[in-house]
């Protein structure tokens, strides 16, 4: 750890701010039925992956479907329920109060944060920066979005700690070189404790002093 730089908090959107997965599940595993049969949950294989990942692999050269799909999820996203992941709020509170520095660094493209903020303004108080699919050249896994994280902030990955829930996002933290939280919101905890520094169900339980744990765990290794 780097105590000549600051400390950043980035964390994924959703499964990890706000618990929406499980309504994701339900819009992905409906596509599935429709167009890919063959995926018996569509859902779950998709998840960690950006809009635009989805089309590259699954719906290639299908521009009227990915029309037909990309209009169902902008009604979707408009209608869906964000709630916060329980703890969030007060643990990004007591990080500000540390002046930890806070952004979401999530696949979501501009459109559906659109949405979130309609649903809760208050969230761009919250954090200092949230950046967007758009503000990325290559997408999760690959480590670009929280290199940009630190970047933003001007500080370095060892000062980085990452909270994330999709296998994507895991890998993505990981080859950015910090430490990585995952959240046992979208898959079993058994399933990404080898893949994180720390399981946790949500925020509840875990606070500044969990996390600053982790970075100077880490700068004696």
């Amino acid at each position: 750890m780097d105590m000549t730089k600051c400390t950043a908090a980035l964390f994924d959107f959703d499964g990890v701010v706000m618990d929406t997965e499980s309504q994701y599940s339900i819009f992905w595993n409906e596509v599935g039925k429709k167009y890919h049969p063959e995926y018996e949950e569509f859902g779950r294989i998709i998840k960690g992956q950006t809009l635009q990942q989805i089309y590259a692999r699954y719906f290639a050269g299908m521009e009227k479907e990915q029309a037909e799909i990309t209009e169902g999820l902008d009604r979707f996203e408009a209608e869906m329920k964000y709630e916060y992941v329980p703890g969030v709020v007060g643990f990004m509170r007591e990080l500000h109060a540390h002046g930890v520095k806070i952004a979401i660094v999530t696949s979501s493209n501009e459109r559906k944060m659109a949405s979130v903020y309609a649903v809760h303004p208050e969230l761009k108080e919250l954090v200092d920066r949230i950046l967007t699919a758009e503000m990325f050249a290559r997408s999760k896994p690959a480590p670009d979005c929280f290199l940009l994280g630190a970047e933003v902030f001007g500080t370095t990955a060892e000062n980085c700690v990452v909270f994330e829930d999709s296998f994507h996002g895991l890998e993505a933290g990981n080859a950015a070189g910090m430490a990585v939280v995952g959240l046992s919101t979208t898959n079993p905890a058994e399933a990404i404790a080898g893949k994180c520094a720390r399981v946790i169900p949500d925020f509840t339980a875990f606070g500044y002093a969990d996390m600053l744990a982790l970075l100077v765990h880490d700068s004696f290794i």
